[in-house]
């Protein structure tokens, strides 16, 4: 008995069962992190199927709509026709503008109407095949911003030498030539 007494007695013991004691302490301690880890590892589990799954029912309602707008456009395509609307706006525009020049140049050289028609056809026809290849610049472009008002241009522009020759007091002269132009 002594012996045990001596056992229990020794500061060795004393040391082992401090030891115990803490070790004991940090087992309980990283048991309790342990367990708080895996709790919040299976909230974000959760969470991230949850994630997931609202994704998926986006992408399928956005697949969804997806398909019935690709199907909408095909209609739609077809009805317009695609292409074909494009190409014959281009060759209607084209031959508009043919006339177009046409009719300038027949108003230009009217002695007889039907010669003077085909010629100013085909000279405004040679004129549109080169400006397609790039020999010369489009008079469309020109004639779109410079045309507009031309009839109003001379006018104003008599006005304004009326009020300025009024005023250095030879206003009957320029109101006489005036009036020619607008005659003219």
């Amino acid at each position: 008995m002594e012996t045990l007494k001596d056992f229990f007695t020794h500061p060795a013991f004393f040391a082992f069962v401090g030891g115990l004691l803490v070790g004991s302490i940090f087992l309980v301690m990283a048991w309790t992190s342990h367990m708080k880890t895996r709790k919040e590892l299976r909230r974000f589990q959760k969470h991230l199927s949850e994630k997931l799954e609202i994704e998926g029912e986006t992408i399928a309602a956005m697949k969804k709509d997806m398909g019935q707008l690709k199907q909408e456009n095909e209609n739609l395509r077809m009805k317009i026709g695609g292409s074909n609307l494009n190409e014959s706006s281009h060759a209607l525009e084209r031959e508009l503008e043919l006339y177009a020049r046409a009719e300038k140049m027949m108003v230009v050289k009217a002695p007889g109407f039907a010669q003077a028609w085909e010629s100013a056809k085909d000279a405004a026809h040679a004129e549109l095949v080169e400006e397609e290849r790039g020999k010369s610049l489009p008079r469309r472009i020109f004639r779109k911003f410079f045309s507009t008002g031309g009839a109003e241009a001379p006018r104003q522009l008599a006005m304004k030498d009326e009020d300025e020759d009024s005023s250095n007091g030879s206003g009957k002269e320029t109101r006489a030539k005036a009036g020619a132009t607008e005659e003219d």
